[in-house]
């Protein structure tokens, strides 16, 4: 099977989005980058994540054509053509519509340095303007607003995060909902004090010092 390892891992990540709560029901997308090869591999769309198999992932060249699947790619597909294409940096994409990160989507706020952790997407993580799903004007979008960072609120939509590996894409994600959440519960009792760009600055060096998986194991 062609991109065996990738179809599996993305089958695997997929169940976690749901059992770590950071979608619903069909919502949401994965993909790999193979660069040696220049194919993507992606989640079909409208296939729950429990019953996707291997065979189910659909496999594309980075110019959209149809190489391996029976079903059809996720919508969200020009995002992630548009971002490989641009991005050298990331070969995995996780998009989810997480509880917290939504919300703040849906007010087309950012997320400040509110957590330290917030570092491993960059200083900040922006909101993109809005444009509707699966378009290449909101592909357009989220590149612009991704600009040196590895991830961007989708405005009124949800969150994407891109990593050089799924697992690390998949961590970010979850990393930046956690702090999502922290934003809107301090937002909600108080003013949160926020880090500087010079601390955000050092936090990101340790991190990637130290490893982003090995940190978030700590």
């Amino acid at each position: 099977m062609l991109l065996e390892n990738e179809r599996r891992l993305l089958v695997e990540c997929g169940k976690k989005l749901i059992t770590h709560q950071l979608t619903t029901g069909t919502g949401g997308n994965l993909s790999i980058l193979n660069r040696e090869d220049e194919l993507v591999a992606i989640t079909p769309t409208g296939l729950e994540y429990f019953e996707t198999t291997p065979e189910d992932i659909v496999v594309l060249r980075l110019d959209g054509e149809l190489v391996d699947g029976k079903r059809d790619p996720s919508s969200e597909l020009p995002m992630h053509r548009f971002i490989y294409q641009k991005r050298e940096d990331i070969d995995a994409l996780v998009h989810v519509h997480s509880m917290y990160a939504t919300t703040l989507s849906c007010l087309n706020w950012e997320l400040p340095a509110v957590h330290y952790m917030v570092a491993l997407a960059g200083n900040n993580v922006r909101c993109a303007q809005y444009a509707t799903f699966g378009s290449e004007e909101m592909a357009r979008n989220a590149f612009a607003a991704m600009r040196n960072r590895k991830a961007v609120f989708l405005a009124n939509h949800g969150l994407l995060a891109g990593g050089k590996n799924l697992p690390i894409a998949f961590a970010i994600a979850e990393q930046i909902e956690f702090c999502a959440e922290i934003y809107y519960r301090s937002k909600c009792i108080g003013e949160p004090i926020i880090l500087s760009d010079t601390e955000m600055e050092v936090v990101a060096k340790k991190l990637k010092r130290y490893g982003a998986t090995k940190t978030l194991d700590k």
